[in-house]
């Protein structure tokens, strides 16, 4: 028992959370597990507000009812603060659905409470079933880790802590925790490992097989803190700009770098594992694509994509085209979502030379109407290029500009009518070109810069 107090003292002490002013959360279901932690820390910060979440996921009926109504008492009987909800009965009866539908509770708790440390009772076996469970189903080495002491808010205290000694901790303390019926069905994966698999290595390969798998998550997890200081040296290396890579710096590195590397950049976006196929396929298209003058793009998620060229890839996002229209009538300021455009006349001992490749140009407007918007592409759009006589189509000059088609959709532009005097940040009109002095200085600029 001493030892379980003193494990979660040291782990508080670790993560700099052992401070009395903070609201600690606790993931309660009732289990031996929840029931344990609960009760320590109840017993080690005395002083702390201390919320015990119970979610219950209606799946037995009075069973799961009767368990809610156990936590409840338990809570009033130690002197902590006991909420719940119900789920409705058209989530899914899976695993997955439950998983989501926790973590969516706590978060949306966090958030009740102003409080960002929820603990989960996770233990050393729950460790070793779950780096069971991911080897059956090919995990790499950053998938051996297992699971983690502390991710963002949540908080793992007796991950080092095997269940024989949380149930003793139970016993000798005479708390009574829930059963869960369910958790002696060998349809749910995990309990096949539990019930079955864990006991069978155990008896005929090895009696602390526990521990030893345990021991192979530390050891992942130091391997790939090494793996990604190495692949943060190469980024920085190959980055062309912020998130974009260098296509023929990338190729150079060796197939095994280059697929890790992918991996790297992709896992912070998702939530799900990424398998090594999926991954296979990111890397022979970009293997496949790296002469691509405009571009290819390649789906990774629902809502990310990866961008290759000749030059750089990056990851882009599904971003809804911003319909900017602004009219500018006179000179002045002008803002709109964030977008901030100043036009203004020049003094008449100006004589500075067009800008155009930047946000801010020198333009002669002496003989152009002063009647403008500023405004996203629009179907029939054209353009007379700077030192050019004839007009073309505004996508053939953005394609000329090799102007990725994501990017294209929410460029600003300056026109009049279908034609475009300004490509902002890209070119100017030959029709607004300074020829000798300049009339006005048009400047487009963000919110805050």
């Amino acid at each position: 028992m001493d030892n379980i107090l003193q494990t979660i003292k040291d782990f508080l002490y670790k993560y700099e959370i052992a401070n009395g002013e903070l609201t600690y959360l606790v993931a309660f279901s009732g289990g031996y597990d929840s029931m344990c932690l609960l009760d320590s820390l109840k017993k080690i910060c005395p002083g702390n507000k201390i919320v015990a979440l119970h979610l219950n996921h209606n799946w037995r009926g009075e069973e799961s009812d009767n368990e809610e109504q156990n936590c409840a008492s338990f809570c009033k009987k130690i002197g902590v603060e006991f909420y719940s909800e119900k789920l409705s009965l058209d989530i899914p009866q899976n695993e997955t659905a439950a998983r989501n539908a926790r973590y969516n509770f706590f978060e949306n708790c966090a958030k009740k409470y102003n409080s960002n440390i929820i603990f989960t009772a996770h233990n050393k076996n729950d460790n070793a079933e779950t780096l069971i469970f991911r080897i059956c189903h090919g995990t790499g080495v950053s998938g051996l880790q297992g699971i983690s002491p502390n991710r963002d808010i949540y908080y793992r205290p007796l991950l080092s802590v095997e269940r024989k000694d949380i149930e003793e901790y139970c016993k000798i303390n005479n708390l009574s925790p829930n059963f869960d019926s369910s958790n002696n069905d060998n349809i749910h994966k995990r309990n096949l490992i539990r019930l079955e698999v864990l006991p069978l290595l155990q008896k005929e390969l090895n009696e602390n097989i526990i521990d030893a798998i345990n021991s192979l998550s530390v050891v992942a997890r130091e391997e790939t803190e090494i793996i990604k200081e190495y692949i943060s040296k190469i980024k920085t290396a190959i980055e062309f700009e912020t998130e974009k890579y260098k296509i023929k710096e990338f190729l150079k590195l060796s197939d095994v770098i280059q697929k890790r590397f992918i991996y790297e950049i992709i896992t912070p976006l998702i939530s799900e594992n990424y398998d090594r196929e999926r991954l296979l396929i990111l890397w022979n298209f970009i293997k496949e694509n790296s002469n691509s003058k405009s571009g290819k793009t390649i789906s990774i998620t629902t809502d990310y994509w990866l961008f290759v060229n000749d030059k750089y890839f990056q990851i882009i996002t599904c971003n809804k085209k911003n319909d900017i229209n602004i009219k500018i009538i006179e000179t002045g300021e002008y803002k709109h979502g964030g977008i901030i455009f100043n036009i203004f006349e020049c003094g008449s001992s100006s004589n500075e030379c067009s800008d155009i490749s930047g946000e801010s140009v020198f333009v002669d407007l002496s003989d152009v109407d002063f009647d403008f918007e500023l405004r996203t592409r629009q179907d029939g759009d054209i353009i007379q290029p700077f030192g050019m006589s004839g007009h073309q189509k505004l996508k053939k000059y953005l394609n000329s500009k090799k102007i990725p088609n994501h990017e294209k959709e929410n460029l600003l532009f300056l026109a009049q009518g279908k034609e475009i005097l300004w490509a902002v940040g890209i070119g100017i009109s030959e029709k607004i070109r300074v020829k000798t002095k300049p009339t006005h200085k048009i400047i487009l600029r963000k919110e805050g810069i």
